[in-house]
């Protein structure tokens, strides 16, 4: 069994059979433009890379897919499948006490990736799944590891952006519960993050006025 699912700009997603546990499949695509050694290099950097954050995120207690082959060769990672739906399907069918809940665990886990030093680097509704109890954060492919500010307030733009264009009926109470979650994860650097993300939001305001 295998179905592509997901076409994307650097990787493309299949849902496969793996040991006889329906699985994820993320294959690197070779760029044509990019030398032949250069690509296979880049490839095996990133394939490397994306497996270890996910990891990483798991000792930081942020709930991800279990990885259960890694080809950095081929840029190839099979991982768990998560059942579940979309944070950004989800938001319209739950009532207020439950999406403010939900949102503050988000905020909550946002903040322990930050904390352990990961930037998501597509921080949105579209990448956190909610699978019975489990809250999980997929598609690693732009992480980093890095503490500064600024990544970190380009990283919670990313969210506030997403919670202002698809979830607007909402965004207000939503981010508020966010950055509830988030402050009590990451404690004292929380504010400096957060004033980082409006600092970032009015450049992106002022750069789409010009």
């Amino acid at each position: 069994m295998e179905k592509l699912v997901a076409k994307g700009a650097e990787a493309d997603l299949y849902f496969i059979e793996w040991n006889g546990l329906t699985s994820i499949r993320k294959v690197r695509k070779p760029k044509k433009y990019r030398h032949p050694e250069l690509d296979r290099q880049l490839t095996r950097t990133r394939t490397n890379h994306e497996a270890d954050i996910i990891q990483r995120a798991k000792q930081f207690g942020v709930s991800t897919p279990m990885l259960y082959s890694v080809d950095n060769e081929n840029g190839v990672i099979v991982m768990e499948y998560i059942d579940g739906i979309k944070i950004r399907d989800l938001v319209d069918q739950l009532d207020d006490g439950e999406r403010y809940n939900l949102f503050k665990m988000i905020g909550y886990f946002s903040g322990l990736l930050h904390k352990g030093g990961i930037v998501h680097g597509d921080l949105t509704t579209s990448n956190i799944i909610k699978a019975g109890e489990r809250i999980v954060f997929i598609d690693f492919g732009l992480s980093e590891v890095n503490f500064e500010v600024e990544k970190r307030g380009v990283d919670l733009n990313l969210m506030n952006r997403m919670l202002t264009s698809t979830h607007y009926k909402y965004q207000e109470a939503l981010l508020a519960a966010f950055k509830e979650g988030y402050r009590e994860s990451m404690g004292e650097e929380a504010d400096e993050a957060l004033e980082r993300m409006d600092e970032v939001s009015k450049r992106g305001r002022y750069i789409d006025k010009n």
